[in-house]
């Protein structure tokens, strides 16, 4: 999120955390007098052999429109990336578009119906607790656990990440995440990992059975010093002129937030562009503490970006908001990479996202999409029970008839109810549903399960394959709905206006980069998968796989006569 005090802050720590080891925890990185110049690829050399460490970027909610609409503006850390293998039309392929499916094809190659991972929590009627939620990271075997502060666990994670690939061939390879968010540190690193941090309530954390270390108090040290201290509105960049302008949802606006930070407000230093210039510095750190990179031993690094997908809930896609966020995103992105410049470190960069995002229908409604809209507050699972107990006469004792539906898009069964009650409740709940014009398709687990898992261009899919790609028996509802296009689920309400999760392109498309020195680049429209970024890295590394390890493909990086994959 926001670093010290201004848009200056985050080249001071480049150069701080460039040329030294890691701040101690009694002092923030020194700030040197800024620079100007953008975060540029150093002078091009053909690259030789592997790479000494790859480093996994995403973005959460870094649409592939997102990325059209801002890369002429990118000056810093996206630079060097531009200078690379530009895929400008990546899919995470499947239909629930949210983080935690979407990070968890990043790095394991296979669709979210391989990996396990659904959607961001699931449903367990039967499950031997009051709360019948699941997270998708948490261990709920804990009895310490609940959705809300899960006991956080890869166990979900059916399929191994490139780390775990990469730590099995070789155990000196180290395999080290951090992100602001958990289940997305997690779901990109997996089983076997040397390190992994996420933001909890103070700072930087990590397992319940793993103690943080020095690098880690140190930033948090760092944090510390800077929420308690405050800081004014971030700055506006010349080109956010246009998109500077209020809209209105209800009793308050949207599109002029600059993320002014009251002292000692830890929430809205965690949950604003701030966020992103403190995990850019962990990274590094990481690196430092860890001796990533060191040897001939490839290592890995996963870094997610949380901020655009924060902000972009909070404040929507096309506001001022979104414009400083990708400007600091730019600036962060330079810190980290300008810093293992300093270092001599042989790097891969693969840069992606989990999913894309829609703006507030308020403002699309502005300009230009009379379609847009929020959910019709008659798909809520409440509404929806309500209405299906009353033509069934089925009710249960204890808890609803049903969970999920309306934002959640999928539907689980109360665990009370015979087999002949589920299927009169689930025969009225999908002719109930059909009927509502906000509702795409609707299809059930019989249904899904006779498909074949999708393949073929990712831009062509049909929705059943969207929905299969993302389907797992026991996890997923028994009943999927999907809305129309342009429909936004959640009532909005002050920092909360817009969201993803659809089976549209608009969360479907995001960006695929790859970069590493001395690489000849170019630009390539052909659409692509998120699932492709493992296979692909692993031909970077030399690493094989049996067939039938990947659902994605490699792709040919190299712009020459050679074929990367075929090293």
């Amino acid at each position: 999120m926001r670093l010290l005090s201004s848009s200056l802050a985050p080249l001071a720590l480049i150069a701080a955390l460039a040329v030294s080891a890691p701040a101690t925890a009694q002092e923030a990185p020194a700030a040197p007098a800024p620079s100007a110049a953008p975060s540029t690829a150093p002078s091009a050399v053909s690259p030789q052999g592997q790479p000494k460490l790859i480093v996994a970027v995403s973005v959460d909610q870094f649409s592939a429109d997102l990325f059209a609409q801002y890369r002429e503006h990118f000056t810093k850390g996206f630079t060097r990336l531009l200078q690379g293998a530009v895929f400008a039309s990546g899919f995470q392929s499947h239909a629930a578009t949210e983080t935690c499916p979407g990070h968890s094809t990043l790095l394991t190659g296979v669709h979210p119906s391989r990996t396990g991972i659904t959607a961001n929590s699931w449903f367990m009627p039967g499950i031997g607790r009051a709360e019948k939620e699941v997270y998708c990271v948490e261990d709920e075997t804990n009895p310490k656990s609940t959705p809300d502060k899960p006991v956080v666990s890869a166990a979900h994670l059916k399929a191994p990440t490139l780390g775990d690939l990469m730590k099995k061939r070789n155990p000196k390879t180290i395999n080290a995440a951090v992100s602001a968010k958990d289940r997305a540190a997690v779901m990109m690193s997996g089983h076997d990992t040397d390190a992994v941090y996420w933001i909890g309530p103070k700072g930087f954390t990590t397992f319940e059975n793993r103690k943080i270390t020095k690098a880690v108090e140190a930033e948090n040290a760092v944090m510390a010093k800077r929420v308690a201290a405050g800081d004014g509105a971030l700055p506006v960049p010349g080109w956010c002129g246009n998109v500077d302008r209020a809209t209105p949802i209800k009793d308050f606006t949207i599109g002029t937030y600059r993320f002014p930070l009251a002292a000692g407000d830890f929430n809205a230093y965690s949950n604003g562009p701030r966020i992103d210039t403190a995990t850019a510095e962990m990274a590094v750190r990481m690196v430092d503490e860890l001796g990533m990179g060191k040897d001939a031993v490839p290592d890995v690094l996963s870094v997610s970006f949380s901020a655009t997908d924060k902000v972009g809930h909070a404040f929507g896609t096309e506001g001022v908001e979104m414009c400083i966020q990708m400007n600091v995103l730019d600036e962060a992105l330079a810190t980290l990479f300008d810093a293992l410049d300093a270092r001599g470190i042989d790097y891969e960069v693969v840069l992606s996202a989990d999913h894309g995002g829609f703006d507030a229908p308020e403002r699309q409604k502005l300009r230009g999409n009379p379609d847009a809209a929020r959910i019709d507050p008659a798909l809520s699972a409440k509404e929806l029970a309500a209405a299906v107990s009353q033509e069934t006469g089925i009710t249960v004792k204890n808890g609803p008839l049903f969970y999920g539906a309306g934002e959640a898009g999928s539907v689980w069964f109360s665990a009370e109810l015979t087999p002949d009650q589920k299927q009169k409740v689930m025969a009225a709940l999908v002719a109930r549903l059909k009927t509502n014009p906000q509702i795409a398709a609707v299809y059930t687990q019989d249904q899904i399960m006779q498909w074949p898992e999708p393949k073929g261009n990712p831009q062509d899919w049909t929705m059943e394959q969207k929905v299969r790609a993302s389907f797992v028996p026991g996890r997923s509802g028994e009943v999927q709905m999907l809305t129309v296009r342009g429909v936004v689920p959640g009532k909005p309400a002050p920092f909360k206006v817009a969201s993803h999760g659809s089976p549209w392109d608009y969360d479907r498309r995001v960006p695929m980069l790859f970069w590493r020195k001395g690489m000849v680049g170019f630009e390539q429209p052909t659409p692509v998968e998120t699932v492709d970024i493992a296979p692909t890295l692993a031909a970077t590394v030399g690493l094989t796989a049996p067939a039938g390890t990947w659902d994605g493909r490699c792709l040919d990086i190299d712009a020459g006569e050679a074929d990367s994959c075929r090293r």
